[in-house]
């Protein structure tokens, strides 16, 4: 796959965004002239709306590195995951996914309704050999350096084997997004002592240690005060866990961010101490903004599709076509068929 020039090829869902083709548009430029990133990408969506607005904002670079493809639909987040790619066929969505399979592109990065992206992953795509369900991995800050947060949302009832190829597709996404040599893995339970936990965590337990030293490096059990102390890099649960360990994170860190600054300009002495100190709450914003690790990869797909937030800015889809393009770079669905294989081969 990939183009003549030997970069590789994003398609990207321009109409997906809760804040509209022009916020896409504008990412993309960021990551062209900001991010430096050296890739070609294909912007699927309403063609001459997508054309006016490269007019305006086009970055100085070579024209043939962008190009549009036209898509005359749009998936809503209204629409039923299930129905949505099925009756609009000619969705931005649905194009954007084909150019992946019918190998124009080396991954999409869509902030389109999750459950049709899925849905359309999963149809057009196809799970790898040896994967029963895919899951979505998300990069989430903490102390020292970032951690894979696997699954949230893309299986909420998943069984303990779904939970060993968590593990397992989200050490391979920690070395080629965190370049991890040999990430640690953590189950996200609610007790560290033997048998703590329900029935799902203790059956993918006694999995992960049949693999462990093997395939991952599996730690053992972790309880959810550990998350952030930096001594995880691969973080696995369940999509229903997931999705809660995830936004409510996400909400702690905007209602902390927001209280400080509440409290820093409650008075004149606060004022100018907020002042001198406003370089470091600058870097701690950048830090523990969700932005910069806006990319969520569906992980176990014959294909690299990647869903941002619905809501995501510019610079967080910046950085998801960022992550993207380091997927492809590192060739990570072959490694994760490997390693897919000899953990199953060992239970």
């Amino acid at each position: 796959m990939g183009a003549p020039d030997g970069k590789c090829t994003i398609a990207v869902d321009a109409m997906g965004s809760d804040l509209g083709p022009t916020e896409f548009v504008r990412g993309l430029i960021y990551a062209i002239e900001d991010l430096e990133l050296d890739c070609n990408f294909t912007l699927v969506g309403k063609g001459r709306l997508l054309e006016r607005l490269l007019e305006v904002r086009r970055p100085a670079v070579d024209p043939a590195r962008i190009q549009v493809h036209h898509a005359s639909e749009v998936v809503s987040m209204q629409d039923k995951p299930s129905q949505a790619l099925r009756k609009k066929k000619d969705s931005s969505m649905a194009r954007a996914i084909e150019l992946l399979r019918d190998g124009k592109a080396d991954a999409v990065v869509s902030c389109g309704n999750t459950g049709a992206l899925m849905a359309g992953g999963i149809l057009r795509m196809r799970p790898l050999d040896g994967v029963d369900r895919p899951a979505l991995g998300i990069i989430v800050p903490s102390k020292g350096k970032p951690f894979v947060l696997i699954d949230v949302g893309a299986n909420p009832e998943s069984t303990a084997l779904n939970l060993m190829h968590n593990a397992v597709m989200g050490a391979n996404y920690a070395k080629a997004a965190l370049g991890c040599e040999n990430p640690r893995v953590g189950l996200l339970t609610i007790g560290t002592e033997e048998g703590k936990g329900n029935s799902l965590v203790n059956a993918s337990h006694g999995y992960l240690q049949a693999i462990k030293g093997k395939v991952v490096d599996y730690i053992g059990p972790i309880e959810g005060f550990q998350l952030f102390d930096g001594d995880v890099d691969v973080v696995v649960c369940d999509g229903f866990v997931g999705n809660i360990v995830l936004k409510s994170s996400e909400a702690i860190f905007e209602f902390i961010g927001g209280t400080m600054k509440e409290e820093l300009v409650r008075n004149p002495k606060r004022k100018l101490g907020a002042a001198l100190a406003k370089s470091a709450f600058r870097d701690m914003k950048t830090r523990l903004s969700p932005n910069q690790h806006a990319g969520a990869p569906l992980l176990g797909l014959k294909g690299n599709i990647l869903k941002s937030h619905g809501s995501s800015n510019y610079i967080a889809i910046a950085n998801a076509l960022r992550i993207a393009a380091e997927v492809v770079k590192h060739d990570m669905i072959d490694s994760i068929c490997t390693d897919i294989n000899q953990a199953n081969d060992l239970i």
